[in-house]
């Protein structure tokens, strides 16, 4: 890839601007509210972003109180940016509503979409060519003359470069001419291919340096054809010194560039600069912060900062990595705030087993027989259901077990679970019988399920002795039916993740009786955290 190279001699430095809170809100099951908004902006605050667009103030209620929020306490390293359009056909930007609300909105910079293909001016506008430049060139103009940084998106700009490109540098040209700080240029439908963005940013840089004004390019894409960090870095490439995407790639249809992956691979594969030092080494904390706050689970293989993004399962493939870890990663994953991970399954040989134990501070032989002996225990309990790769606590309690000097801190003697409709409600209940040392503590307890019920009773008996197990939580219960056919006599697999503080761990029950599956688990759960 030939990266154009700075005109001073320096490094490049590529400006980041997310659009998390405008673009990324308008993606399938994103909702924020004005407390997440502010969350997020404060976190990409404290990363150092270079723009946070804070939202579209002159469409809802709930854009206008985080403008009005971040206007009593602003930012600190990042410059807030608020989206609007240019002024309507035939208006006055002087009596234009969306400009009149970018200006309420107290934000620095304003960011101005504009036409910039002849098909969306004549179809979707509705207007001439001319007007649309008129209004590209005036409500610029009137952003810059009260006193704001003026960037322009210049929507469908791909499309519009194949389809009539004199037009479309036109209206680049007249952004710059009017006083744009920066010109955009947006694979707005997310169908280019990186050879049309390549050719359409070089143009575009040509175009403004002929202008002689200063004005930056842009690069802004979509990932419909799953190319938006692809597309974003060929654009970076090509010339451009902004990206805007969003964290984690949400937006519309199938989301935005994402500016985890993209600002990563610019920093550490083309050697640009991007970000304070260090940034990118909280990526992964940062990705993980907004996926909470947007309440959506990240991905496992989500690139640089998902769970399995650097996790190896295949014996070949751990043997390797436990011999030099490039040998399967092509960064070291601290680089992003990630960590290695080894995964056990049937796939695994002694060196995933060995790796493991080291984790959990177990030493363990290589040519020991007892080894041998734990991988093929594995790989039995993996046939029967069982699956380690999500549930790290309880495959270190597989190895302790399989010590002889292993002791159990309790034993389950005996359970039952009830549960009964009364009227329109419907009630659980259950009792557990169990042995800590020559003690047995027998205790019941109702709940809103049978689990909850297990579980209420077990805690009941055990946290008088185990005190350590006050303050442990259930983070979530998944199930699994490992063969369909088998209808309600299915084996189910029941993973439970549980948490105390900020310390989580993931255990694994398996039966064809989902309660004994999730008892199972539970008491893993338990035994773990009594152990910590």
């Amino acid at each position: 890839m030939a990266v154009r190279p700075s005109k001073n001699g320096k490094k490049r430095r590529i400006v980041v601007y997310d659009t998390t809170l405008r673009d990324g809100a308008q993606g399938s099951f994103v909702t924020f509210s004005v407390a997440d908004k502010l969350l997020i902006a404060r976190a990409l605050d404290r990363m150092g972003v270079d723009y946070v667009e804070g939202g579209f103030p002159g469409s809802n209620p709930k854009d206008e109180e985080f403008f009005a929020s971040l206007a009593e306490s602003p930012l600190k390293r990042s410059r807030l940016a608020a989206f609007g359009a240019t002024r309507r056909a035939g208006g006055t930007c002087e009596g234009d509503a969306n400009l009149a609300a970018l200006e309420r909105s107290s934000a620095p910079t304003w960011t101005l979409v504009g036409k910039s293909d002849t098909w969306q001016v004549d179809t979707v506008l509705q207007t001439t060519p001319d007007e649309n430049l008129a209004m590209i060139r005036e409500s610029v103009a009137f952003g810059v003359a009260s006193g704001h940084e003026v960037i322009f998106d210049a929507e469908h700009f791909f499309d519009g470069f194949t389809r009539d490109r004199d037009y479309a540098l036109e209206v680049c040209a007249t952004a710059a001419h009017a006083g744009a700080a920066w010109v955009v240029l947006c694979d707005t439908n997310g169908g280019s291919l990186p050879s049309k963005i390549r050719a359409g940013v070089e143009a575009v840089v040509e175009r403004l340096a002929a202008v002689g004004r200063g004005t930056g390019t842009g690069i802004h894409t979509h990932n419909d054809c799953e190319l938006a960090v692809a597309n974003s870095i060929e654009g970076i490439a090509a010339g451009a010194d902004m990206v805007q995407g969003t964290i984690n790639g949400y937006g519309e249809r199938c989301g935005n560039a994402n500016l985890i992956s993209v600002v990563a691979n610019v920093v550490l594969k083309l050697g640009l600069d991007a970000m304070p030092s260090g940034s990118v080494a909280r990526f992964t904390d940062l990705s993980r912060t907004v996926a909470e706050i947007a309440n959506l689970a990240l991905p496992a293989q989500q690139p640089f900062v998902g769970q399995g993004a650097f996790a190896h399962k295949g014996g070949q493939h751990v043997a390797a990595v436990l011999k030099d870890a490039n040998a399967y990663q092509h960064i070291d994953p601290a680089l992003v705030g990630n960590q290695q991970r080894v995964l056990v399954s049937e796939l695994s040989g002694r060196g995933s087993v060995l790796s493991k134990a080291r984790e959990f501070g177990l030493e363990i032989d290589r040519e020991d027989p007892e080894t041998r002996r734990i991988v093929q225990h594995l790989k039995e309990l993996e046939h029967r259901g069982y699956s380690y790769e999500a549930a790290d606590a309880s495959f270190e309690l597989l190895l302790r077990r399989l010590n002889p000097e292993y002791l159990a801190p309790w034993r389950v003697v005996d359970f039952t679970t009830s549960v009964r409709r009364h009227g329109t409600a419907v009630q659980a209940e259950a009792t557990v019988k169990v042995e800590v040392g020559s003690d047995v503590y027998h205790t019941a307890a109702s709940g809103n399920g049978p689990v909850n019920a297990l579980d209420a009773a077990l805690r009941k008996a055990l946290i008088p002795r185990f005190p350590a197990l006050k303050g442990v939580r259930l983070l979530d219960y998944k199930v699994r039916i490992l063969d369909g056919a088998a209808g309600t006599g299915a084996t189910t697999r029941v993973l439970v993740e549980s948490g105390k503080g900020s310390k989580r761990w993931a255990t694994v029950g398996c039966s064809s009786n989902i309660i004994e599956a999730s008892l199972e688990a539970l008491l893993d759960s338990l035994e773990y955290a009594a152990r910590a």
